[in-house]
């Protein structure tokens, strides 16, 4: 489990170049900033003594106004747990400032469509070849990085609102039924600026991770509308910047992942719901230890906000993990390796014999999932979820064992129903599970179908055990068998 559970502070990374790196950066955005001993990115760093700099870039006397206008904004927010439209703007304003290597957004040109369109569609032709499910993608699309942070803000609502919201219910629990009416207006200004805390560290780590994904489906859940398949061309160029493979093989390559991805998720009907609905069932799971909550909200002076973000940083919200909570973390984490195993095996069946780079390719992106690559570091800051790359490649290798013992249909057929998928024990023994029996659902299925039909319809003469024609044939006198 992730260190920073709840989205306070994205993962710290040392500059490559020591004190010119944080140079580079003066106001604290990218990937660097916000590390758990400052969750928001305030403090040093993010703007010297002023704790709100983080929420309003590179601040100069001109800008004080607008300063003070969002400040309004955000103690006046009084929506859901997370204020959105902060983390929206606080994303397109971390995408605006460019990556630490200088890198900027642009738009996409005539030409970069072209190419993300013809990969994509190549790509989905090489695939019918590896699996059973047709393709999932409906639409071809190139993007922007701040295109991708429209597109996948309301799958990130999905995911991190059932967190934040029992973050949010810790702070209107701590005190007396009989008091929390004359608390209301403090509650109410704390949850506030809670939300707009959670708005502004997500929208940090979403414009970051703009400046990183390569497609729509980077941490193995679908952030992209339905049966859109997306690459952003600016990022597929950085991603095969150093690698000394031909920029079309790169794409091709990441084409067929994000295609395959399209084919699971749009031809496995309750996949989707299942990765989102763990994650919201996680959430309800949370406990929070609010003694150090019940301290803030009793010493909580309105005029001095920063004294909220000083508990933060302590860890008031660091969460209880009880036995049944790390439980259902593990078959969170199993399914989504599951989910990547699949396509890492499938996109390498694709490739190994079409694009010469397949295989640097292939460990490429293992090494960017083994190290913690921006998507996974994320994804874990958000929700508390962290993906183990063992388990990816344990995935992998039981995938390929799968193709080689059932074939594409028999190992695509597991997808029918989550109780035939592998679970992390299965994971430990490859080859236990791929030669024992396996349960055909769709039998069983069909006879609960047959059985709930039977309870409702009248008997047939087959089932009444008649031929049809009943044991004397048919009567010739005109009547019925009553003698009507």
């Amino acid at each position: 489990m992730s260190d920073t559970p709840f989205g306070f502070g994205l993962p710290p990374e040392e500059p490559e170049d020591g004190d010119e790196g944080k140079k580079k950066d003066p106001t604290g955005g990218g990937q660097g900033s916000g590390g758990p001993a400052n969750p928001f990115g305030f403090g040093p760093g993010a703007g010297g003594d002023n704790p709100f700099a983080a929420m309003f870039g590179s601040m100069n006397p001109n800008d004080l106004g607008a300063a003070f206008q969002q400040l309004g904004q955000m103690l006046s927010y009084e929506g859901g747990p997370v204020n959105w439209d902060m983390a929206k703007q606080i994303a397109r304003q971390t995408v605006s400032q460019g990556t630490t290597d200088g890198s900027k957004d642009a738009s996409v040109g005539p030409a970069e469509r072209t190419s993300v369109d013809e990969a994509l569609r190549l790509a989905d032709l090489w695939l019918d070849g590896v699996t059973s499910m047709p393709s999932g993608s409906v639409t071809t699309v190139a993007w922007s990085r701040a295109e991708w942070v429209e597109a996948s803000l309301p799958a990130w609502q999905q995911l991190v609102d059932p967190v934040a919201e029992r973050v949010g219910l810790a702070m209107g629990d701590v005190l007396p039924e009989e008091m929390q009416a004359m608390a209301g207006p403090l509650i109410g200004m704390m949850r506030s600026m809670g939300g707009a805390m959670f708005g502004q560290q997500i929208g940090q780590a979403v414009g970051v991770l703009a400046g990183e994904v390569v497609g729509s489906t980077d941490i193995g859940l679908p952030l992209a509308p339905a049966g859109k398949a997306a690459l952003l061309p600016l990022n597929v160029e950085r991603f095969g910047k150093d690698l000394s493979v031909p920029q079309d093989e790169v794409r091709l390559y990441l084409a067929l992942r994000e295609a395959a991805h399209q084919r699971l998720f749009a031809h496995v009907p309750w996949l989707r719901s299942h990765l989102f609905g763990a994650v919201e069932a996680y959430a309800r799971g949370i406990k929070v230890d609010t003694s150090k909550l019940e301290d803030v909200v009793g010493q909580f002076d309105p005029s001095q906000p920063e004294q909220l973000q000083d508990a933060l940083q302590q860890g008031m919200f660091q969460p209880e993990d009880p036995p049944e909570q790390k439980a259902s973390l593990a078959r969170l984490e199993t399914a989504l390796a599951l989910v990547e195993g699949w396509v890492d095996a499938v996109v390498h069946e694709a490739a190994k014999s079409r694009l010469t780079s397949a295989d640097a390719l292939r460990e490429t992106m293992r090494r960017r999932r083994a190290s913690g690559g921006p998507a996974e570091q994320t994804f874990a800051t958000l929700i508390g979820l962290q993906l183990r790359p063992r388990r990816l490649r344990d995935a992998s290798r039981l995938w390929a064992s799968l193709t080689d013992a059932r074939g594409v249909d028999g190992r695509d057929g597991l997808w029918e129903h989550p109780d035939m998928l592998p679970t992390a024990q299965d994971l430990d023994d490859p080859d236990g599970f791929v030669h024992h029996e396996q349960l055909d659902f769709s039998e069983l299925d069909k006879m609960l179908g047959e059985a709930a039909e039977g309870g409702t319809r009248k008997p047939s003469a087959e089932d009444r055990g008649e031929d049809g024609a009943g044991d004397d044939g048919p009567r010739t006198d005109g009547k019925d068998d009553d003698g009507r």
